[in-house]
């Protein structure tokens, strides 16, 4: 018998770019082509090109705007400490979102009925925007909910952070204000992650993630409220999404800006602030010589 190879996050981060690119596409054209397979028979007195030309210009003006959509989901994240002040700004993009999908799709139906020699008439625009921005608010907050789905499920198996708890009876096992160790959660399974292994800190929407090894935890905590709460001999803000540890920082790289670029043990490069290049200058050239 064969082994049986176990699903891990390391075996996921294989193909998980790969996925995420190819899904949305794959799921165009297949929503397209159900779509249109519809549509033609519910138009059989229309010529057999123009269901087609609907849909299709339809899913090409959506997948040009996912970007747009899966960059406000990132700076709105909905979740349950957030929907109530972020999903009114996700009905106000969803507007933006239909008013600028039925403008492309109706210019790129133009198009092809110009090459087609016929031509394109929308109709009432007022009217059959209503009914347009009926169908476009159920895609957009579909896109927002699959999105979501999939990065708690990707959550779940990197992992999540959280600080140690207050224990109900007696004194705390170490400094409740300064954790020397994070609990992590990982598909059921609970570790120990010491502070001092982790290299740097990224803020995400309503997550810090903490990059330990190539791999990141996320902890639901603002940038602000855990920074204070780290070792100020070893972290440093260097921008107001990062915060690195300076066991693992190896060079400086200034630039023209102002700002800086910083290397890390592993290669990796973060970008640092003008505001806290000076600072971390003198940290690091006091760290480096200690």
């Amino acid at each position: 018998m064969g082994i049986k190879r176990r699903f891990t996050y390391e075996s996921f981060q294989r193909w998980r770019r790969p996925f995420e690119l190819g899904f949305w596409p794959a799921f165009a054209v297949v929503n397209t082509v159900f779509n249109g397979v519809i549509a033609q028979m519910d138009h059989r007195s229309l010529s057999p090109w123009a269901p087609w030309v609907w849909e299709t210009s339809s899913s090409i003006v959506i997948l040009a705007l996912l970007p747009a959509l899966i960059a406000a989901l990132r700076r709105w994240p909905i979740g349950w400490e957030t929907w109530q002040r972020n999903v009114p700004r996700h009905l106000l993009c969803s507007f933006v979102f239909s008013l600028v999908h039925v403008e492309g799709m109706v210019l790129l139906r133009k198009l092809a009925y110009v090459v087609q020699g016929d031509h394109y008439d929308f109709g009432s625009w007022w009217v059959h925007f209503g009914y347009e921005y009926l169908k476009d608010i159920r895609t957009y907050f579909g896109i927002i909910a699959g999105i979501s789905v999939y990065r708690f499920w990707v959550m779940r198996l990197q992992g999540e952070a959280r600080l140690l708890d207050e224990p109900d009876v007696g004194p705390p096992v170490e400094p409740v204000e300064q954790p020397e160790r994070f609990l992590v959660r990982k598909l059921g399974k609970e570790f120990l992650l010491a502070a001092r292994e982790i290299e740097w800190l990224q803020a995400s929407g309503n997550y810090v993630n903490l990059h330990v090894r190539g791999r990141d935890y996320p902890l639901r905590a603002t940038m602000a409220g855990i920074e204070t709460r780290l070792d100020a001999q070893h972290f440093v803000r260097v921008h107001r999404s990062y915060v690195v540890n300076l066991d693992f920082l190896v060079e400086i790289e200034p630039l023209e800006t102002g700002d800086a670029r910083l290397l890390m043990r592993d290669g990796i490069k973060i970008p640092c602030s003008r505001r806290y290049r000076a600072a971390l200058r003198e940290r690091f050239g006091q760290t480096a010589t200690a």
